[in-house]
């Protein structure tokens, strides 16, 4: 791996959607604990990963990492995929 990749941010998450060309839209998932109340609730966030060969179907789990813009949105690409679930 190169020096960038150290620096990267790397998520985990759920491919939502893969209608787009080279594209998927990966959900990650995340627990934050209430300000006031103190229970803990999920925020979901999608972002969009660049997907080269297609590979990626809806429900898989895969690693997505920063990279440079690919586009105007898309700022990840996808590493691996995670087969435990």
């Amino acid at each position: 791996m190169t020096n960038q990749t150290s620096k990267s941010k790397f998520l985990s998450g759920t491919v939502v959607s893969d209608r787009m060309d080279k594209t998927v839209v990966v959900a990650v998932d995340r627990f934050i604990k209430h300000p006031k109340y103190g229970k803990y609730i999920t925020r979901t966030k999608r972002y969009k990963a660049h997907d080269p060969n297609n590979q990626y179907k809806v429900g898989a789990i895969v690693t997505i990492r920063e990279t440079k813009p690919w586009s105007k949105d898309k700022n990840f690409e996808v590493v691996s995929t995670n087969t435990a679930k």
